[in-house]
């Protein structure tokens, strides 16, 4: 008989070894628990059911759908459903609802915030930020400054059609002239000076004073001969403390150079007639709502 014919018995419980052995330890070799042996095989058994009954395997595309059709998207647009059927008359009453005499609607005014919150949350805070702060870029809500106007028709024409896109052919629309190649070096210089002038801030008051003219002749048109700006163009308010890209001096150099585009894209066909009123009524009562 070959040595390794011969088994290794444990002097101790008579009991043959496997062979592996940790510190001097032999590891026995016992049989396992026929609970355990069963239980193993059962969520076997039970494991191979699940992926026939319920989705499972990856497939190129998608996955296995299961015998029993189950599905997570559908139990969920189920749920979606139960809230839509459930808030179907008051959701009718929002679409055809005048925003402006919401005041005097206390119920639907409460459904319109909450509900436009949630619309909010799901479609313009990746912009605008989860509070409506918004960024460097993207307009702040919670100010009275507006580019386009602030009172609810103006937000809900903003909402519906959007700005600067290609896909809503009443999407506001203005664009600001870039001036690299229209003055020189020492212009823009004038003219930055000139604007952080009229915005209260520190400035070189030579350079503004030459700026003054340039303003007039070049920017005026569109921010006014006070540059207060214009709802009509979109033109902002270069007066105050409020800056869409920042007011710092390389902020507007940039600005003045080559200009400003900002895009917002038309939600009038992504989101229902309540759910645009509702999230314009959310922005209007955010704080700065006009």
């Amino acid at each position: 008989m070959s040595s390794h014919d011969q088994k290794d018995i444990d002097e101790v419980t008579g009991t043959d070894t496997t062979g592996h052995a940790w510190d001097g330890i032999k590891e026995l070799n016992n049989p396992l628990p026929r609970w355990w042996l069963w239980t193993f095989y059962m969520t076997i058994i039970w494991g191979i059911a699940y992926t026939i009954a319920y989705p499972a395997w990856p497939m190129i595309s998608s996955a296995t759908a299961g015998a029993l059709g189950y599905s997570t998207r559908g139990e969920v647009a189920q749920e979606i459903a139960r809230f839509e059927d459930a808030n179907a008359e008051i959701s009718a009453q929002l679409a055809s609802a005048d925003l402006t005499t919401l005041n005097g609607n206390p119920e639907l005014l409460r459904f319109a915030n909450s509900a436009g919150a949630a619309v909010f949350r799901n479609n313009c805070s990746q912009c605008h930020g989860s509070g409506a702060a918004g960024a460097v870029g993207y307009p702040n809500l919670l100010d009275d400054d507006w580019l386009w106007g602030g009172d609810f028709e103006a937000i809900e024409y903003t909402v519906r059609h959007g700005i600067r896109n290609e896909e809503d052919w009443d999407a506001r629309y203005s664009e600001m002239t870039a001036f690299d190649d229209i003055f020189s070096n020492e212009e823009v210089d004038q003219v930055v000076q000139y604007v952080r002038q009229i915005s209260g801030q520190d400035h070189d008051a030579a350079l503004a004073a030459a700026g003054s003219s340039l303003f007039m002749d070049n920017c005026a048109a569109c921010h006014g001969d006070n540059g207060m700006g214009d709802y009509g163009l979109g033109a902002p308010n270069l007066t105050d403390a409020i800056w869409l890209y920042g007011g710092d001096e390389a902020s507007l150099e940039q600005t003045v150079r080559y200009a400003r585009f900002g895009v917002m894209p038309p939600w009038g066909t992504r989101l229902s007639e309540a759910e645009i009123k509702s999230v314009t009524a959310y922005v209007h009562q955010l704080g700065g709502g006009e």
